[in-house]
């Protein structure tokens, strides 16, 4: 465009002559942000044929031609370059220094063209490659966390079944050593007849005792800690056949005992009442952990009692569970004393189905619950 406006050293400009520019600026501008090619090759020979009425847009036909070259309409483009060899000795006396201009606008246009492309081909392969690049960063970076989520899991799965292995170990090896001893202990007391070994019969078997009491409840521990609350589940759900059960488990490794073994129980004896008592043809567990309490969710899709079980499904809520009508009542009693003991509410409903939710809070560091400290 500032090539095409040295003409006004060589021209008086009037209003055609900012009609044509003011033209010119908007086809400009259209290459810009208009997609279709069709469209704006129509408005350039618009342009381009309206010259033949309005000498003063042959000035501005290389600035037009840019677009077109840019957009490789080479058509076009030669119509105007036509159209521009005809008109321009038809409408005005050569002007041997103004046509050189033009001309030389053409070819310029048509280099900056050409660079465009390249620069837009270099920024597109430029933006593709740091896709590419941040798309592997992301991949790289998802495959390492998968595999350091992995290596901990395997960590953690090793640690139980060295606990699990520790504890048969003191069971079966030190466990029955000190049983034999506290045996032999207590028959050494029944034949003695010397009063001044009686205290030291009489200590030691006490202290045999405390250890035999001491390593169970050490062997308890470990066993206790090395449930594994997703695998137990899992295990449940593989062996209940009756319909397929989905599962989904979105809470941490480290769970308090009580509320492993409960949530376990639980799943246990509703799939149980499922497996005797529904017409489910489908079924879910789900156990989320959230950052004050922990749930546990048991779905079915079974609308009535199977025949022969003399109930309806009910629902019931809360401290009033206990009552629900329900072949398996005095198991939804056991669930109820058990989220009882930690505090928690279980909810049961029967409508689209049978759904038990057990919710239980978090104890805090103190060894309380929310609940304890209301």
């Amino acid at each position: 465009m500032l090539l095409c406006m040295f003409s006004l050293f060589f021209i008086q400009p009037d209003l055609p002559y900012v009609l044509a520019f003011l033209c010119a600026l908007i086809l400009c501008s259209a290459d810009l942000f208009l997609e279709e090619n069709r469209t704006y090759a129509a408005g350039c020979l618009i342009f381009f044929a309206t010259a033949v009425f309005v000498p003063a847009l042959l000035y501005f036909y290389p600035a037009v031609c840019y677009g077109l070259f840019r957009r490789k309409l080479y058509v076009p483009a030669s119509i105007a370059a036509v159209l521009y060899l005809i008109l321009n000795p038809w409408y005005r006396e050569i002007n041997l220094l103004l046509t050189c201009l033009d001309l030389f606008g053409f070819a310029v246009c048509f280099l900056l063209a050409s660079t465009a492309r390249e620069r837009d081909s270099l920024q597109d392969t430029l933006r593709r490659t740091m896709d590419d690049s941040t798309e592997r960063d992301l991949l790289l970076t998802e495959k390492n966390r998968t595999l350091m989520e992995k290596q901990d899991y395997e960590i953690y799965t090793a640690t139980l079944r060295e606990r699990n292995r520790i504890a048969r170990e003191i069971h079966d090896n030190v466990g029955h050593l000190l049983s034999r001893s506290i045996l032999l202990a207590g028959a050494a007391k029944t034949v003695n007849r010397d009063e001044t070994l009686s205290p030291t019969l009489d200590s030691l078997d006490q202290t045999l005792n405390a250890a035999m009491d001491n390593i169970r409840s050490s062997v308890h521990d470990l066993r206790d800690e090395a449930v594994n609350l997703d695998e137990a589940v899992k295990s449940l759900i593989s062996d209940f056949t009756f319909c397929p059960v989905a599962y989904c488990y979105d809470a941490g490794r480290v769970i308090p005992r009580d509320v492993k073994y409960s949530f376990i129980s639980i799943t246990k004896e509703a799939l149980s009442n499922i497996m005797r008592h529904s017409n489910a043809s489908k079924a879910s567990v789900t156990i989320r952990e959230h950052p004050a309490l922990y749930q546990l969710c048991i779905e079915d899709n079974g609308t009535k009692i199977r025949k022969g079980t003399g109930n309806d499904r009910s629902t019931g809520n809360g401290k009033n569970s206990e009552n629900v009508a329900h072949p398996g009542g005095m198991g939804l009693t056991n669930m109820k004393e058990r989220t009882d003991k930690l505090h928690g509410t279980i909810h049961i409903s029967a409508e689209n189905g049978f759904r038990i939710l057990v919710t239980i809070p978090k104890r805090r560091l103190d060894n309380e619950t929310d609940i304890d400290r209301r």
